[in-house]
């Protein structure tokens, strides 16, 4: 357990292209925190522009704010919300141990209500019994069985027939294996960056074009070059997804940018989709109005940090 969980982790949450991780550095620099990543494709090393992981804020002049959980894995390995849950616990004790604010920052619904929720989540091995059963029922019967364990909140488990037969085989497992597990104490306090939706989209837009002329294209060609599978790429979806599709002459370039930027718009939306259910299960999000300037948004979080929860606002806070 944390040597200290009276400090609030500060969540600092929103949909893609709402300028989170510059806000987080802020706070960080303002209040001795560290960030602890909460994004899903930045845990995967050399995936870099198309992730958005803008290394570069994390330093500002001479001060560099410590960030865990980025570049953990190689490009190909499918890291999983288990993963994630043990990996954020051994980061956020190293954060309070060293008596800094952990912050958590990214947008990644699932992994961070993995964190909140402390969800249950335990390695679970195959089970060739029941997958053997399962071989050829119907994706309906399937999906019905998934249903009779648990509500379907997350729909992707029954459209592919691997994921459905595996999270069937995960529920089976953990009715038959009941584990007591110990609640955590995190106290959140959870900042929610919001931007109109029309605003929203003009700043997807313009970051896309921005990042496949500055070297995104030649990112996702060196990973293929690398060795990383094109299926790799396309399960991890979007931009690495529709431009390694590009470069196997699947799509023209015109037709790639254009599935590629509805795609991030239909990503958005379902960011915005998840984080309203959260709202719907009593989670309470404080919302920064993404227009505010740096120093207003920095106000804002302080004071109601101090709030709701004990916290001593640092003098006025300059981001430079």
């Amino acid at each position: 357990m944390p040597v200290d969980n009276k400090l609030p982790l500060i969540c600092i949450i929103g949909p893609t292209a709402t300028g989170k991780t510059r806000l987080a550095v802020a706070v960080a620099l303002a209040v001795e925190g560290e960030i602890i990543s909460a994004d899903s494709r930045q845990v995967y090393k050399g995936m870099d522009i198309g992730t958005g992981k803008d290394l570069h804020e994390y330093t500002v002049g001479n001060r560099s704010v410590p960030i865990h959980l980025v570049d953990i894995v190689n490009p190909g390995y499918h890291y999983n919300v288990f993963e994630y849950q043990h990996d954020f616990l051994s980061a956020y004790n190293k954060v309070v141990e060293n008596k800094h604010y952990p912050i958590l920052c990214g947008g990644s619904g699932m992994y961070i209500e993995a964190v909140l929720n402390d969800y249950l989540l335990l390695p679970v091995p195959e089970n060739k019994a029941l997958r053997e059963s399962l071989a050829s029922a119907p994706m309906s019967k399937l999906s019905d069985l998934l249903a009779s364990y648990k509500p379907l909140h997350n729909v992707t488990d029954i459209k592919d027939r691997n994921r459905l037969i595996r999270a069937i085989e995960i529920q089976d497992h953990y009715l038959n294996n009941p584990t007591e597990k110990t609640a955590l104490s995190l106290n959140p306090v959870i900042f929610y960056v919001h931007f109109q939706r029309d605003i929203l989209r003009k700043r997807i837009t313009e970051r896309l074009h921005y990042r496949l002329n500055n070297g995104m294209l030649q990112e996702v060609k060196h990973l293929l070059d690398k060795g990383v599978l094109v299926e790799d790429l396309i399960y991890y979806g979007l931009e690495y997804k529709y431009i390694s599709l590009y470069l196997t002459g699947k799509f023209n370039y015109d037709e790639m940018v254009e599935r590629l930027k509805i795609s991030i718009h239909q990503f958005a939306k379902r960011q915005e989709t998840w984080f309203r259910r959260m709202q719907r299960k009593a989670w309470v999000f404080h919302y920064v109005d993404g227009t505010l300037e740096e120093k207003e948004k920095l106000n804002f979080i302080f004071n109601t940090l101090k709030e709701h929860c004990d916290f001593v606002k640092p003098p006025t806070p300059i981001f430079q």
